[in-house]
């Protein structure tokens, strides 16, 4: 499994600016961190099985420069060769296999990697009697395995790998010279020379071969994750705060989860994360702090998304069920009886989110208006509440759902108005009271079908449909909440990846 893949869906997670370090110390980031994956072992069995893409791409794409040698002989004299024009030619790669070494790194061992080298030789020999040269074609059968030890560390506030720690073993490296003229000790000396310089060059090449890939695909994973809750004006800095954590059952890394808007950053301090706050069970975990939430939430208000229009009959409809307060006349005169009635709903304040066992619960002043087809630009209805709801999330079927489990009403504001006079009631509690009730039982729930519709969207739009997610669950907890999942290869991916890598 190549490093970047190791990590490859852990760095996913910080789809979710004032910048720290990365520090090497991850006890010290904890308070820094906004959000946290963790990869257990059977995830990284899943990734390891796509590992011989990742390898067959460090092969075919490494480049062979030429190489120039001479040796002395008896009789012959000076012989003179060089190797041009190597390439690589019918790859296949047997099986790969991974350790996870606590507080060392991964051990990886590719085996059975068959692949034949062909290429050019250009020699010379000769004495003072008589000089020779020629060119020849040849082929190089090989068997290798490989293996590497790579270490994940942070770069730049990014995971990087370092693999120079990785070797070739070479069971076969077989030289077949086109034509068979030459005399045996030509050969021989091709053999014996040759394939111990090819041997160098294959090792060297390869293995840095692998070391760029490595962290090209680490900096396209990232940055996939950095574009993935990234919309308009709105980005997540996922810079990690300090270096992946390794043990014999996964790989954790920490990151900041930091909402950057109009040149403006947020700041995570005193983060609550603790290591024990995720178990082992699943196959992907990511742990993400309410102070990652709330300054996107900040964001998206500033930035007016939270606004909702409803006018026809798609406003006449949520307004057919029965309600236990009396609707005044001049609204039900607005609703039916004028052309087109449009409902206008905003947040006019920032909306604060705060998660706890029990789910998450929302805060937020929203504002109304409700305006009848003739007169446009006069509001039968207009109000401000202060609305407090508790809402569990899930995710199932490619669609992300929102439960409300309850919800309070307090009423700020409602004026009733009618031909730009302010209509007075002899029991403006009843308005209220209308309001109130409407609210909780047609504006919450509309509201929030819009928002996990919304949101559904988006997040197919960066690619979430693309995964196959399986039995995800959403833990809330104090301060934060726990996602957590298992998880089928996200092919595409790595086919995107390997097609930059290639071009």
């Amino acid at each position: 499994m190549a490093p970047g893949v190791c990590v490859f869906l852990c760095v996913v997670v910080c789809v979710l600016g004032a910048s720290h370090g990365c520090l090497q110390d991850p006890a010290s980031a904890y308070s820094l961190t906004g959000a946290v994956c963790r990869l257990t072992y059977p995830a990284a069995v899943v990734l390891n099985e796509k590992t011989t893409k990742v390898i067959e791409a460090a092969f075919q794409h490494a480049r062979y420069p030429s190489v120039k040698g001479e040796k002395s002989l008896l009789l012959v004299g000076k012989v003179m060769y060089g190797l041009h024009n190597l390439e690589i030619h019918n790859l296949t790669i047997g099986r790969s296999a991974f350790e996870l070494r606590a507080g060392e790194g991964i051990a990886m061992e590719i085996s059975n990697v068959s692949a034949v080298f062909r290429g050019t030789i250009e020699y010379g020999y000769g004495s003072w009697l008589v000089v020779l040269s020629q060119t020849l074609d040849f082929d190089i059968e090989s068997q290798i395995d490989l293996g590497i030890k790579p270490k994940l560390y942070c770069a730049n506030d990014k995971v990087a790998a370092d693999t120079s720690d990785c070797y070739l073993n070479f069971h076969k490296l077989r030289l077949h010279l086109q034509g068979d003229k030459e005399p045996n000790w030509l050969k021989k000396l091709f053999t014996d020379f040759i394939t111990f310089t090819v041997k160098l060059l294959i090792k060297s090449q390869v293995c840095k071969e692998i070391n760029k890939v490595s962290n090209v695909l680490a900096d396209f994973i990232q940055d996939t994750a950095g574009q993935f809750l990234s919309d308009g004006d709105i980005s997540v800095d996922v810079g990690v705060t300090a270096a992946p954590v390794i043990t014999a059952n996964y790989i954790e890394s920490y990151h900041k989860g930091v909402t950057n808007y109009h040149n403006s950053s947020a700041l995570i301090i005193d983060s609550v994360f603790h290591p024990s706050q995720l178990t082992e069970n699943r196959m992907l975990y990511f742990w993400l702090s309410d102070q990652v939430f709330n300054p996107m939430i900040a964001a998206a208000h500033k930035d007016g998304r939270f606004q909702l229009s409803i006018s026809g009959a798609e406003l006449t409809e949520l307004f057919n069920r029965s309600l236990c307060s009396v609707t005044p006349e001049f609204i039900q005169q607005c609703l039916w009886d004028s052309d087109s009635p449009e409902l206008r709903l905003w947040t006019s304040s920032v909306p604060f989110l705060n998660t706890s066992t029990l789910g998450s619960t929302v805060w937020v002043e929203t504002s109304g208006q409700l305006t009848c087809g003739r007169s446009q630009s006069v509001p039968t209805l207009f109000f401000q509440t202060r609305v407090v709801v508790d809402v569990t999330a899930s995710y199932s079927e490619k669609q992300l759902f929102l439960q409300r489990n309850s919800s309070q009403i307090f009423v700020i504001r409602a004026d009733l108005t009618s031909q730009n006079q302010t209509l007075v009631h002899e029991d403006e509690n009843e308005d209220e009271e209308f309001v109130r009730e409407a609210v909780e039982k047609i504006g919450v729930p509309k509201v929030l079908s819009v928002l996990q519709t919304e949101i559904t969207r988006l997040l197919d739009k960066q690619g979430t449909k693309l995964f196959d997610i399986i039995h995800p669950e959403v833990i809330p907890r104090d301060g934060f909440m726990v996602i957590q999942m298992d998880f089928g290869f996200p092919h595409h991916l790595l086919v995107d990846f390997l097609k930059k890598t290639l071009q």
